[in-house]
Order: structure tokens, then sequence, then C-alpha cells
């Protein structure tokens, strides 16, 4: 049952990426051919108008066919005859809808459960907090140049930034205050430690202040997807580290099962939101990164094409394109290989 939830979940997810692509192209009247869950040979599939509404066997990823869109064509309605502002707004559509999912979903998990303030409960002794003057009830609001609004954002920062030398901002009966924090490394929990520390309280507001912290909650995710693509690139982390579908799957079942075991079916829910924010707001950055094949690659192209002024050659781009599909699948093939793997 939980691995049913899971794939419900990740392909509303995809669905709902890819009805921006869908819903922008019929605004802008373009034709679609074929819209698609899932990857592969085709196991369903319904005609409705002009476009084929279709299942794959692979229930991974989706697609939004449009007339024109990899090829030259002469229909008036085709995606390359749209001008180009056009052609943008409909490749953006797809990871911006998923930004929107994470807000709403993020919107839902604030009325029910709150934000976790960063507020600090205790400082450790001999440590840069303690010698730097901070004390219980301090609330964090900047490290660095960083804007703090949840607790999590400040382990977030501490992971991705090990053993950097930290300017804090923070206040204390509502006087700012701001310290430099060089942070000590703790040999029983293997991890750099400032000198405070946290427990678990959250915070619930009212409707403004849910909608406020829905943006963080997003934005949370964003830069915690950047910070994790920037320490692969960089070879802080390796491909062997990272999970695709099946890993995604398996993880998002676990934490259901052992939720509804442990806690019962309300944390279950509340722990399946948790997923579909990461995973909407994961998606929607990783489709935004300039790579071929990707949202991001195409928008590069049409950012190009709008500075030109002038088209680029279809069949070079499409070339590229496919270069680009073709080590995507690659590297998905590495990363499910490892999922299965671990599986065993």
């Amino acid at each position: 049952m939980s691995i049913i939830i899971a794939l419900i979940v990740f392909s509303i997810i995809v669905i709902f990426h890819e009805l921006g692509h869908f819903w922008l192209a019929k605004a802008n009247g373009i034709k679609v051919n074929e819209f698609s869950l899932g990857l592969g040979p085709t196991i369903w599939g319904i005609q409705k108008g002009e476009t084929k509404y279709s299942i794959k066997l692979l229930p991974f990823g989706g697609a939004c066919m449009m007339e024109g869109e990899d090829e030259e064509s002469s229909d008036e309605r085709a995606f390359g005859a749209k001008s180009v502002w056009a052609r943008m707004s409909v490749v953006f559509a797809g990871p911006f809808f998923n930004f929107i999912m994470a807000f709403v979903f993020a919107f839902v998990l604030m009325c029910c459960i709150g934000y976790d303030k960063p507020e600090i409960t205790d400082v450790l002794p001999n440590y840069a907090a303690e010698e730097a003057g901070m004390q219980a009830g301090d609330t964090i609001v900047k490290i660095n140049h960083m804007s703090i609004h949840f607790y999590r954002e400040i382990s977030a920062y501490s992971t991705f930034h090990p053993g950097e030398t930290v300017e804090i901002t923070y206040l204390r009966d509502g006087e700012e205050y701001t310290t430099t924090l060089v942070p000590k490394y703790d040999e029983e929990s293997g991890r750099y430690l400032y000198g405070f520390t946290y427990m678990s309280q959250r915070v619930k507001g009212n409707v403004l202040t849910n909608l406020k912290n829905s943006f963080y909650e997003v934005r949370y995710w964003i830069y915690t997807t950047l910070q994790s693509l920037r320490m692969l690139v960089t070879g802080q982390l390796s491909v062997n580290e990272l999970s695709g579908p099946v890993g995604i799957v398996k993880n998002m079942g676990d934490t259901y099962t052992q939720a509804v075991e442990s806690e019962g079916y309300y944390t279950a829910f509340l722990n399946i939101l948790n997923w579909v924010i990461l995973l909407s707001a994961n998606l929607g950055v990783m489709n935004l990164l300039p790579l071929p094949a990707l949202d991001g690659g195409r928008l590069v192209f049409l950012i190009v094409e709008a500075i030109r002024r002038k088209k680029i050659d279809p069949n070079k781009e499409g070339f590229v394109h496919l270069i680009g599909i073709a080590l995507l699948f690659l590297l998905m093939f590495v990363v499910m290989f490892n999922d299965i793997r671990k599986l065993f």
C-alpha cells in the first residue's frame, strides 16, 4: 500500500508539471498531439479531439508533445510557429507549476503544524556561541547574507558550509545583535557545531503568516536542492549517493509505513506532504537547469533566439537535445542501478 501511495504522489507531481506545459500551450493556440504519464510503450490511450491522452509502461516521468516542437512543421498551430515569448512561457510553465504545487502543499503543512521557529533553547559550554554571549531564547534571523526564518535553515547552512566562520544576527528582547562564530568540530557527532541547540517547537500562525512561511518553505527546498547540486559538481557528493525514482518511491513508502506504525495516519499524511513539497520544488529546479533536453536547456535556446531575433536551426537544436536526452537516460540508468543495488 505504501509503494502505491508513493507512486500516486510521484505521478501527481509529474502530471502537474506537464499540465503547466499543456495549459500554456492551449492558451497560446499550440496544437498538443499527446499528453502522457510515464515513459516507454503505451499501455492505454484515448483520443480526445486533437490530443491523445495516454499512460506509458514505466511509471516515471511524462510528456506533453506539441506539434512542431522538435521538428519542422507547416501547421500554423505548431510550437515553432508561435512567437519566442509564447514558446518561452510554455517551456517555463512546467517548472513554475511545480513551484506553485510546492507552495500550495506548504501552505497546507503550515496550517496543520506551523513552522520551526529559529529560537535557540540552550547554549553549549566551551563553544563559540557561549563565548559570544548568546543565550537560550535568542532568535536567529540571519547567517552571513542569508536570512533565516526556520531553524532547519540553520542546520542546512552548517551542513552545506561545514567549518565556515559565520556572522550571526539574532534578536533578544526586541533588540538586534550581531556576532561572529567560529564552529568547533565535535568528534562524537562528526559535525562542526556553533554551540547552540534547539528543541523542536513549532509555532502556528494566522493565514497571512502561513502564506508568507509557505514561500519560505519552498525557498528552503530550492536552496537545499541547489546546494546539493553544488556539492555534486564539486565532488563533495558522488553520483552513487543520488536517488532516482526507484529510491525515492522506496524511501517515501518506508517513511509512510514507519509513520503509520509509530504515530498513526495523521503523521503519515504530514510526512507525505513534506515529500510532495520536496519533490515538487526539486523537480522545478532540476528542470530549469540549462542542460539540453531539460526545460532550462530549451529556455537557453529561446533566450538566444530572442537576443539574435533569429531562429536557431531546429535540426541543430534538435540534435543537441537528442544528445542531452541520451545522456539523461544514461544518468537515469546509473542512478536506477544504484537504487536497485541498495534494495539488496
